[in-house]
C-alpha cells in the first residue's frame, strides 16, 4: 500500500511529512521497495521527540506494522528472535509463558524493540546495561535490498544495534533470554537531597535491582522513589524515605491505574519491571521528553547543578526521574564505555518556551560530558556530540559501507555524522 502522508509522532510535537508511506505484508515486498526507494526512514512506534524518523519530502515512510509479528523462542538457548515491528508488552508476555525473561525493560512497554535499542533506550540498575545489551545478533535489510546478519563478537557489532536507522532497516533481533523472575515493587516519599554524596547516592540507587528518584524540582529533594526488587535476590529494605501510603504516579495528578503494581505484591518481571501497565498509555502524550546520561561519579555535582536552575525547570516540567545504567559497548549508545546516571525530564507541551530551558540545562550539564538520549528533544551542536563519542567515526565509516548514497541518512544523521545537505 502507498499513500501520500503527513504522519505525527505519539506526542504531536513532530509531524513527518514524506512522498509516500508503506506498509509492506513481506519481506520480500520490503527488500525490493528499499531496493526501488531513494530515501527511506523507519517509523516505529512513534514514541520519538524529535526528527530522528523525518525522511524528508522526496522520501519514503516505512513502518513494519503490516509484517506479520514473529516471536521465536529457543528454550534451549534462552534466546528469542523478534521482529522489528513487535512492542515489548507483546514480547514479554510470550517470553513469559515459556518461562524465561528478559533481563530489564524500559519504564514504558508500549515500545517497539527494535525502535528502542536503535535510540539507546534503557531501564534502570547500577549493574543493567541499556536495552542494547541484549541483542545477540541484529538483521537487516540494507541499501540495496540486500538482507545482512551483524553478530556479536563480530567486529561491525558495536556499530549496528544503536544506529539510529542509519544502517538500514531492522527486520528482526535475537536477545539474551535468562528464567523468568518475580518482582516486588515499592514507592517511597520525600528522599532529602542534602547529605546525599557519591556514596550515600550510590548507596540509594543500588539498594535493588532497579532504582528510580522523581521529582519536579520544586524544592531541593525528590518527591518520590520507586524501588523495584527480584524477589530471587537478597533484599535490606529501604530506611532512607517515608513508605507511600497510596498508589501513586510518577507525574502528580495523573491516575495511578495506569501504573504496574505497588506495595510490595510480587508479580511476573514484565508487570513490574515497567513503571506502566501495558494496558494503559502513561498519558495523553500532552508532554515533551528530554534526558541526558553523564558519568555515574559526576551525579551529585550534576544534581546540584540542575538544583540550582530550579527556578526556571519547574514552572515547566511535569517530572524528572534520575536513574543509573551500567556501561555497554555500543558506539552511539549513551552509556557508551561508562557506568552512567540517567536524568529524564518530561515538560509540558510547549516547545517555545521549553527549548530556552532545554538549552539553559544543557549549559548547566556542559561540564559533565552530558550524551543527550538520541529519541528526545536536545539542542546539543553535533560538533560536541562527536567530541563525547569516540567512535562516532568508526560509526560513520560502517554507515558509508552499508548505505553508500546515504538513504537511510535523513537531516538529523547527517548532522550526527558531521555531514551537511
Amino acid at each position: 500500500m502507498t499513500e501520500a502522508v503527513s504522519v505525527t509522532n505519539w506526542a504531536g510535537n513532530i509531524t513527518y511529512a514524506a512522498k509516500e508511506l508503506h506498509r509492506p505484508h513481506s519481506l520480500g515486498a520490503l527488500r525490493a521497495l528499499v531496493a526501488d526507494s531513494a530515501r527511506v526512514r523507519v517509523l516505529g512506534s512513534g514514541h520519538s521527540f524529535n526528527e530522528i524518523a523525518e525522511p524528508g519530502p522526496d522520501g519514503a515512510l516505512l513502518s513494519l506494522a503490516g509484517l506479520p509479528p514473529e516471536i521465536e523462542v529457543d528454550t534451549a538457548a534462552r534466546t528469542v528472535r523478534v521482529s522489528g515491528g513487535v512492542r515489548y508488552a507483546e514480547l514479554a508476555r510470550v517470553v513469559h509463558r515459556h518461562g524465561l525473561a528478559l533481563a530489564n525493560m524500559a519504564s514504558l512497554p508500549h515500545i517497539s524493540v527494535a525502535g528502542s535499542v536503535a535510540t539507546g533506550t534503557h531501564g534502570s540498575g547500577l549493574r543493567n546495561g541499556p536495552l542494547s545489551t541484549a541483542v545477540r545478533e541484529v538483521e537487516l535489510v540494507t541499501a540495496d535490498g540486500s538482507a545482512v546478519r551483524i553478530a556479536r563478537g563480530e567486529e561491525r557489532f558495536g556499530g549496528a544495534v544503536t544506529a539510529l536507522g542509519a544502517l538500514g532497516v531492522v527486520t528482526a533481533l535475537t536477545l539474551d533470554l535468562e528464567p523468568a523472575f518475580e518482582v516486588e515493587q515499592y514507592v517511597f516519599t520525600e528522599l532529602p537531597q542534602a547529605g546525599l554524596d557519591r556514596a550515600a547516592f550510590e548507596a540509594v540507587m543500588g539498594a535493588a535491582y532497579s532504582v528510580s528518584l522523581f521529582t519536579d524540582w520544586g524544592a531541593p529533594g525528590f518527591r518520590q522513589v520507586w524501588v523495584k526488587r527480584r524477589t530471587d535476590r537478597p533484599y535490606a529494605g529501604f530506611d532512607r524515605a517515608v513508605p507511600a501510603t497510596g498508589a501513586m504516579h510518577p507525574v502528580p495528578g495523573m491516575p495511578a491505574v495506569n501504573c504496574t503494581a505497588q506495595f510490595g505484591v510480587p508479580g511476573p518481571w514484565h508487570e513490574r519491571l515497567p513503571h506502566f501497565r501495558a494496558e494503559f498509555m502513561p498519558s495523553s502524550g500532552a508532554e515533551l521528553q528530554s534526558e541526558y546520561l553523564l558519568p555515574l561519579g559526576s551525579a551529585v555535582d550534576a544534581l546540584h547543578a540542575v538544583d540550582g536552575i530550579r527556578d526556571a525547570l519547574a514552572p515547566l516540567l511535569q517530572t524528572c526521574e534520575i536513574r543509573t545504567v551500567a556501561a555497554d559497548d555500543q558506539w552511539l549508545s549513551p552509556a557508551h564505555g561508562r557506568d552512567s546516571v540517567a536524568l529524564h525530564f518530561t515538560w509540558i507541551p510547549d516547545t517555545a518556551a521549553v527549548l530556552p530551558v532545554i538549552r539553559r540545562l544543557e549549559r548547566a550539564l556542559d561540564g559533565f560530558g552530558a550524551r543527550p538520549h538520541w529519541g528526545k528533544v536536545f539542542t546539543v551542536r553535533a560538533e560536541v556530540l562527536r567530541e563525547r563519542y569516540p567512535r562516532l567515526g568508526d560509526f560513520a565509516a560502517l554507515a558509508g559501507e552499508l548505505d553508500p548514497a546515504g538513504k537511510f541518512a535523513n537531516a538529523f544523521v547527517r548532522d550526527v555524522l558531521g555531514e551537511r545537505g
